[in-house]
């Protein structure tokens, strides 16, 4: 099974690169974001638990974030693997999933990080909010703090799938096309 997390700050193409990820490799996509709507709007166990940490004001415990992707993992028996949009983003998390795909046979294959400079996210995302109707893409303080928060807490997780050797930096800019095919290259290395 091939399992890719693919990584990078808000703005740096993720959401593009991961479409044609998924085509190409037929992956099954688990984004968090996606997850957490789903529980909430169906009011599972899951979902409930979480609003209940949302609604104090708090982070919702990974414990329950791992809860949710290993329900997604077991719904989906067959695939030929999956692709992680939005997570780990901890590296709590990425030891949590890491313990969750070991138990089940079928570890992280990789990671692809998508490296994009900062004054380049910031018009990316600025460009981006002109169409999405997000408020916090219009927003520059916004901006700045999601890319700070991202430096500051997520672009550690890269340190940790360095280490274990399953890491693969893509330089973020050019042809969709160009970078996509670099991405490929490293992930036709972990099938």
């Amino acid at each position: 099974m091939l399992n890719i997390v693919l990584f990078g700050p808000p703005g740096a193409g993720k959401g593009t690169q991961s479409e044609k990820i998924i085509a190409r490799y037929e992956l099954n996509h688990i984004s968090t974001g996606d997850l957490f709507r789903k529980h909430l709007n169906e009011g599972t166990e899951l979902g409930l638990l979480a609003k209940k940490y949302m609604n104090e004001g708090n982070l919702v415990p990974d414990s329950v974030v791992i809860g949710m992707v290993d329900e997604k993992i077991k719904s989906t028996p067959g695939v030929k693997g999956f692709i992680f949009d939005g997570f780990p983003r901890t590296v709590p998390q990425a030891e949590a999933l890491d313990a969750l795909l070991s138990s089940k046979g079928t570890p992280i294959s990789g990671m692809v990080a998508l490296d994009v400079p900062e004054n380049e996210l910031f018009k990316r995302i600025k460009e981006r909010g002109k169409t999405s109707g997000r408020a916090d893409d219009q927003d520059n303080d916004k901006v700045m703090n999601r890319i700070k928060v991202y430096n500051d807490e997520t672009l550690p997780v890269a340190a940790y799938y360095k280490k274990q050797g399953k890491y693969a930096e893509i330089y973020g800019i050019g042809e969709i096309d160009e970078i996509f095919n670099k991405i490929c290259v490293e992930i036709d290395r972990w099938k």
